[in-house]
């Protein structure tokens, strides 16, 4: 019995330092992957872009998308007739379902064909006639599944059908069809249906033919239907209604009709509002009950594009996967001169895409995010204001380079400049800071000087932007480089570069427009000037203080009239504000829709247009006429470089600066070239997935010593504990344990 006993107790007195060296030994063999690794293991090594949103798309349908998140999806997946060439700028217009770039034919009144150079006065209406390649099919979906007979199979469902349907994965039959140019004719149509309510019916009403009238007829039948149908939603057979400006001519072949001249129609023609939607997929999706169950084109886009959207989770994930039905396309085999040394023609006439797959993780903090790409678990990143000085080093003469961690991870940096504005307007109906005489017009030269926007740049930007010289960005038509694209009346040219003028030019200005040392030489009263504008954290409180501070190099008293956005839209559209800040990001690559924001006939307070400033000189209109329906030329640059320069010389804007995009890319990513304007940029990317799962296993190694000390001095701690446990237990019996007594 009492050796027995003994072996028990060993065991007992065992277990724990056998259990601390088993798992000693089980953190030891578990290496083979990263333990943080928040993907799947069956996705280990895959052919996989990994990044992420921060909210979820609101809009999916073409019709009704106008946001950038939005198009992040929506410009994979669809399919218009023309896109931006990947490598070319100034931003160039090339077909994608299209044949070519269509060739507008401009007709008179009676419908009589005009040349190509006729005055716009003449011209009525310009016809734009697209052609679309055959043998392009869209992804599969249910809305194109047939049966034995050729019938629809999942037509006029019924609620009741829905019962156990929750996703489209839950339809059991799908199909495919060939893309037709009815597809693209429908689709306009439904820019006019009143349950779309999409975003670009007001300006397209005003061009494509016949549109605003459409709209109106559809508005009136759909009321009739809803109301015959006891108030709900009812689907609107468009096929049913014709439209005068939209018109399918054959198969492949459909034609557009615009009020007048209108060439910006041929960058619309590369965004999703005119991608085709499927007569049979608006109908299906308009069965009853699948806006209920989330079944909409708004969650469940439909498309010829290389990527479909196969889960759709916006409070987790969401997943973009090649299309198995993609046509041929191919990468592009020319671009800009140094692009092939820059290996981005290393591609050249390979297939596209190159992905299999995307994945879009949520992720709504800025830190995890950059956490995750360091250790390789997204392929690139942005850099917020936060994590800039761990990236980047910015020279002295504004050049960005990577920090020594960067380089070392085999990080890249690519940076491009905006298609946008953020610039500082003068209200010109103001009867102070406004107007056209040279006394106003020296005082916002003044202004425009002393306002230091390279060192705000450098403040508030971490350097990422570039001090505006006019309206138009670089990389569109109609923007100069170099000295003569310097606006002499802020800059002067030296070095190589423009210089700001000094400060002592500004109070000259000053002094020459009555307001020498800030005072009002007509009254003798400081001057003081009102900035408007909607503010409310620390960075905007920071940033106001250095606009008092510019205004003060010239004893200008700045007054902050901080209002919220509502009361500051209205001053706006009233006329009110004096001094703002403003923005502007291209919708399409063309001078006119910088310098629309100038035209006097846009302006805010009198038009409700963007002209914000309410600028309106009527040299300036005169020259915007004649420019904003020409081709881009030498003529059309010299109308240009003439509005610009008035517009210098008016100075309704401080031209504020053109911001700077800063993107990391990893080492395994293939090398690209941003584009600002391109939707459909996925198809192009390229990675290496056995070096990226090389480096993240490299990268997120767990560090074992922590843990093995804790175990360490764990034993260590067990120890006297075992050797006191054995002794006892080991100890002569006494004599009345020999005997058994009591």
């Amino acid at each position: 019995m009492s050796s027995a006993a003994s072996i028990r107790g060993k065991g007992r007195a065992c277990s724990a330092p056998r259990a601390v060296l088993l798992v000693a030994a089980a953190l030891a063999g578990c290496s083979e992957r990263p333990w943080n690794d928040p993907y799947p293991a069956s996705d280990a090594g895959a052919n996989i872009v990994y990044s992420s949103f921060e909210e979820r798309p609101k809009h999916l349908d073409p019709a009704r998308s106008y946001s950038a998140n939005e198009v992040v999806f929506t410009g994979q997946v669809y399919e218009p007739p023309l896109q931006y060439h990947y490598l070319k700028r100034p931003y160039t217009l090339t077909p994608l379902t299209a044949e070519a770039v269509p060739t507008p034919q401009y007709l008179d009144r009676g419908g009589r064909t005009l040349p190509a150079d006729a005055p716009d006065a003449e011209v009525a209406y310009s016809v734009y006639e697209i052609h679309i390649r055959p043998g392009i099919h869209y992804q599969p979906h249910p809305a194109f599944a047939r049966d034995a007979d050729g019938n629809p199979v999942y037509r006029d469902l019924s609620s009741q059908d829905l019962a156990n349907i929750y996703s489209l994965g839950d339809f059991t039959h799908t199909g495919s069809r060939e893309l037709v140019a009815a597809d693209y004719v429908y689709q306009i149509k439904r820019l006019a249906h009143p349950r779309v309510h999409s975003p670009i019916l007001g300006l397209m009403g005003e061009y494509i033919a016949g549109l605003r009238d459409y709209a109106a007829e559809l508005a009136s039948v759909y009321g009739e239907q809803s109301a015959a149908a006891g108030g709900g939603p009812v689907y609107l057979d468009l096929e049913r209604y014709p439209l005068a400006g939209a018109e399918t001519v054959d198969r492949y072949t459909y034609r557009i009709k615009v009020n007048g001249k209108y060439p910006q129609l041929l960058y619309w023609l590369a965004m999703p509002f005119f991608a085709p939607v499927p007569p049979e997929v608006d109908r299906f999706h308009s069965a009853p009950g699948m806006e209920e169950k989330n079944l909409t084109l708004d969650w469940y886009p439909v498309g010829t594009g290389p990527y479909m959207l196969t889960v759709n989770n916006p409070n987790r994930q969401m997943v973009l996967e090649r299309n198995p039905n993609f046509h041929e396309e191919f990468y592009p085999d020319d671009g800009d001169p140094g692009d092939r040394e820059a290996g981005l023609l290393g591609d050249a006439g390979r297939r596209l895409p190159f992905i299999d797959k995307v994945v879009f993780s949520l992720e709504k903090e800025t830190i995890p995010y950059w956490n995750k790409f360091l250790q390789g678990y997204y392929d690139t990143s942005g850099i917020s204001s936060d994590s800039f000085d761990q990236a980047v080093r910015m020279g002295p003469g504004g050049e960005a380079t990577l920090t020594d961690r960067m380089k070392e991870k085999g990080i890249s940096l690519r940076t491009a400049v905006g298609t946008s504005i953020s610039y500082t307007g003068f209200n010109m109906i103001d009867p102070v800071i406004g107007g056209y005489g040279e006394r106003q017009r020296l005082l916002r030269q003044a202004i425009s000087i002393a306002l230091d926007y390279e060192e705000f740049i450098s403040i508030f930007t971490n350097g990422r932007g570039i001090p505006a010289q006019g309206p138009i960005p670089p990389g569109i038509f109609g923007h100069v480089e170099g000295e003569p694209g310097v606006n002499p009346y802020v800059y002067g040219w030296a070095g190589g570069g423009p210089r700001r003028r000094s400060l002592d030019e500004a109070r000259r200005l000053l002094a020459e427009a009555g307001y020498a040392d800030g005072v009002d030489a007509g009254t003798g009263k400081p001057l003081v000037l009102n900035l408007d504008i909607t503010a409310g954290g620390p960075e905007d409180n920071a940033r106001l203080e250095w606009f008092r501070k510019q205004f003060e190099k010239l004893n200008i008293q700045l007054v902050i009239r901080n209002t919220d956005y509502n009361r500051f839209q209205d001053k706006m559209r009233n006329g009110n504000a004096q001094i703002f800040m403003w923005g502007w990001n291209a919708d399409y690559p063309d001078p006119e829709n910088f310098l629309f924001l100038l035209y006097g006939p846009n302006g805010k307070a009198r038009h409700n247009g963007e002209n914000a400033a309410n600028y309106a000189n009527p040299e300036f209109d005169r020259l915007f006429e004649q420019m904003r329906t020409m081709a881009d030329g030498p003529r059309r640059q010299e109308l240009i470089d003439r509005m610009v320069d008035l517009a210098r010389r008016d100075a309704p804007w401080i031209w504020g600066f053109h911001p700077k995009s800063f993107v990391l890319y990893h080492a395994w990513s293939s090398p690209t070239k941003p584009n600002l304007m391109a939707n459909n940029l996925l198809k192009y990317r390229r990675i290496d997935p056995g070096l990226r799962a090389r480096l993240r296993d490299e990268w997120n190694q767990p560090i074992l010593w922590p843990l093995l000390l804790a175990i360490g001095l764990l034993l260590a701690a067990a120890v006297p504990a075992t050797i006191s446990l054995l002794r006892r237990q080991y100890r002569a019996p006494a004599a009345g344990d020999r005997a058994g007594t009591p």
